[in-house]
């Protein structure tokens, strides 16, 4: 696991597949998305403080993956969408992603992932309800990734946290591996209305200044 300072207050957590994001507030620590289900003890070596919440962007194994065995050590919250949840707990399936010709070859190329372990999942939230951290996380739905997927947006310090709906791999684009390409893609126009300096993804790399303008130009190609 490698450890990205992106701010003070945020670190980015990147695994062989995919990412997690530790946010600081003083000594009350917030994770968003827990990698694959062997990822919990990397993650608990960057835990200098109180791991209050986890925040699920949506069920995917690589997201979800560590969730329940760090909910269980350390007593956090669980957070994610009401879609996702009964996913997250183990009571329903997801839906298979429906893949473009193009992304067959992308999917070829990833290595097998353990499934998510079932997780408890403490508070279901919805478009624009506040999560307590960062000055005010406010809960967007993204819908088109999965069904519940959800991003964050932190007003104050101007960061969002799209989860899968964008990617940043070379450049900033729409995400793949989607259930419903044209929901993902209004969710990208939504997400490029947004004030942001930073964003946090997924899949690639942060970008720390003018975040709004590279959501933009992704959205204008799709």
């Amino acid at each position: 696991m490698d450890v990205i300072e992106v701010r003070p207050m945020l670190h980015m957590l990147r695994f062989p597949v995919g990412t997690a994001y530790l946010w600081r507030d003083g000594d009350q620590l917030t994770l968003i998305d827990t990698g694959t289900a062997d990822c919990a003890t990397e993650i608990e070596e960057v835990l200098e403080g109180e791991l209050r919440r986890i925040v699920l962007t949506h069920w995917h194994e690589d997201h979800a993956g560590s969730a329940a065995e760090l909910a269980a050590r350390h007593g956090a919250e669980v957070v994610a969408h009401r879609l996702e949840a009964p996913v997250i707990r183990g009571e329903a399936t997801g839906a298979p992603a429906v893949l473009e010709e193009f992304e067959l070859s992308i999917r070829a190329a990833l290595p097998p992932l353990p499934p998510a372990p079932p997780c408890r999942v403490d508070r279901e939230v919805e478009d624009g309800d506040i999560l307590d951290f960062g000055g005010g996380a406010v809960v967007i739905a993204v819908p088109g990734h999965t069904e519940g997927s959800i991003a964050l947006h932190l007003p104050g310090p101007g960061v969002l946290f799209t989860g899968d709906t964008v990617a940043n791999v070379g450049r900033t684009m729409l995400g793949v591996f989607n259930t419903d390409r044209a929901r993902a893609i209004e969710s990208l126009h939504r997400l490029a209305k947004l004030e942001v300096e930073t964003a946090v993804f997924g899949h690639g790399d942060p970008i720390g200044r003018g975040a709004t303008a590279a959501l933009q130009a992704a959205a204008a190609t799709v």
